[in-house]
């Protein structure tokens, strides 16, 4: 693992940064990072990674280019100091491998590069519709192996194919896990979710966690009950 020892990531699901910096200094205390993504990046830029303050930030962009953009997006993200990101692996080995060496430049605080399998909004139909046959655990094992031999430290993956992705490879790579549901939570727009405590059972090194905590009443309850859960 990354040395961070909470296994709670929380996604900050909005783009407004006076509501984003309410809620990470909510859930910070019981948050390993804090998680925002390409909608908040694209309204506050750089500067909006400043609330969360001094918690660690995972940066969701899901880059997805040639090779030799992906690496520089990865080159100008380095002074920001994140402490992940991800890539999508559909972009290829080489998009990976380039996003991996152009972070190595930062040495010890470089980004963990992770790269994004299958969607956790996207179900086997939803996977054949775009032209990949076979079931969801295959492509994402496939895609899995890819990312790791090109160099990714670890993979996005929903909590279904965690078993897989553990047979496969062991305890090598991270693993970040979304579609994180607790008992009861609407579903939304995801397709294959699982609870935090199976999740973490079934062997992920980390849970993303948005609406159940930042739609609660009490952001910070609703993180502490999932951080309590899964210790």
């Amino acid at each position: 693992m990354s040395g961070i020892q909470k296994r709670l990531i929380t996604a900050i699901d909005t783009a407004d940064f006076s509501s984003a910096r309410e809620l990470a200094a909510a859930v910070t205390p019981h948050s390993g990072l804090i998680k925002l993504g390409l909608e908040f990046f694209l309204r506050n830029g750089p500067q909006g990674l400043t609330v969360a303050g001094r918690a660690p930030v995972f940066l969701d962009l899901k880059l997805h280019d040639i090779p030799n953009t992906v690496a520089g997006a990865v080159r100008a993200l380095l002074p920001l100091g994140v402490r992940m990101l991800t890539v999508h692996a559909g972009g290829g080995a080489a998009m990976v491998a380039a996003a991996r060496e152009a972070a190595e430049p930062a040495g010890a605080t470089r980004p963990l590069v992770l790269a994004v399998t299958v969607l956790t909004s996207l179900d086997a139909a939803a996977l054949q519709s775009t032209g990949v046959d076979g079931a969801v655990s295959a492509q994402v094992l496939r895609l899995g192996r890819l990312a790791l031999d090109a160099g990714a430290d670890g993979l996005v993956c929903s909590a279904h194919e965690i078993a897989a992705l553990r047979d496969a490879f062991g305890g090598r790579p991270i693993l970040v896990v979304p579609g994180i549901r607790p008992e009861g939570s609407a579903v939304g727009d995801q397709a294959r979710v699982m609870t935090p405590q199976a999740a973490v059972q079934a062997g992920a090194d980390y849970i993303v966690v948005g609406r159940p905590i930042t739609g609660a009443g009490d952001p910070g309850f609703a993180a502490a009950g999932i951080a309590a859960a899964i210790a």
